[in-house]
């Protein structure tokens, strides 16, 4: 089985009309240096991609030589199917560009949540651990529930926000390839937060309700120009079966995050320690 390899690093330069959930007349255009690469790959053990300059098959990119394999990890071999995430492994870290703040904005703005991305060696670790995650716990969720939320059910204490116990604010455990001061935090709830089931969009009454939430914990601290919410469609949510909602915020207080979050620290940063010692 054949296929094709490309190599994108940053975002695409377009122009598109604003459309979603936060979107107001007129157009954005979001600018980003692009580099890509384009060359066959197979699934076939030694076949190796071979591009411009490129010799090195996606799956040993960012790679020591002494740890490159002939063969596709099992943890990255559905990204022979997956263009997107390819591009990015096929990706050296160093040729990365990180999206800026207001890119970051302009994504959810528009409903583009499906352009964010992660560092080339950020996605590698995520693919390997959240399959490790699927063989030592059944799934990413109850990895989640057992180990990061440290809840027994996903029974509210009472109505939406009304208890502390019925929501937990944590770092995004692998957190998006972007502007290093901007901080993605996850608050996962025990209680619904219901969407359209024929667009798959909030409800008014759920986005009012996160609204007022965020409102009054983030922007009363950050100010409203750094401060942006979003939540998955469910096509591209990793974990279904807890609710969760996402806040992205730009150079917060330290003193504010590790308050919120009671001291957490995301699952990418430990493993990045462990690497380098």
């Amino acid at each position: 089985m054949s296929c094709v390899c490309s190599t994108v690093v940053g975002t695409r330069l377009w122009d598109r009309p604003l459309h979603g959930n936060y979107a107001t007349p007129g157009s954005v255009r979001m600018a980003s240096q692009t580099y890509s690469i384009e060359a066959p790959c197979t699934k076939e053990l030694g076949d190796i991609s071979r591009a411009k300059g490129n010799t090195i098959p996606f799956w040993n990119v960012n790679v020591p030589a002494g740890l490159q394999t002939k063969e596709c990890p099992e943890f990255l071999q559905y990204a022979f199917d997956n263009a997107k995430d390819r591009a990015i492994l096929s990706s050296p870290d160093a040729r990365y560009q990180r999206q800026s703040w207001q890119e970051v904005q302009d994504l959810i703005k528009t409903n583009r949540l499906d352009l964010f991305q992660r560092v080339p060696t950020d996605l590698r670790r995520y693919r390997e651990f959240t399959t490790k995650l699927a063989k030592d716990y059944g799934s990413v969720m109850a990895f989640v529930m057992q180990e990061r939320l440290r809840w027994r059910d996903l029974k509210p204490e009472g109505r939406p926000f009304e208890f502390l116990e019925d929501y937990k604010i944590l770092h995004n455990d692998w957190p998006y390839g972007v502007d290093p001061r901007i901080v993605h935090l996850v608050v996962w709830t025990k209680f619904d937060l219901p969407s359209d089931p024929f667009t798959d969009d909030l409800t008014p009454q759920t986005r009012h309700l996160i609204n007022s939430f965020v409102d009054q914990l983030f922007v009363r601290k950050c100010g409203s120009k750094n401060v942006i919410w979003f939540k998955n469609w469910g096509s591209l949510k990793s974990i279904h079966a807890v609710e969760h909602f996402h806040v992205m915020l730009f150079n917060p207080d330290k003193t504010f995050i590790d308050e919120i979050t009671h001291g957490d620290v995301p699952l990418a940063e430990k493993i990045r320690k462990s690497e380098a010692t």
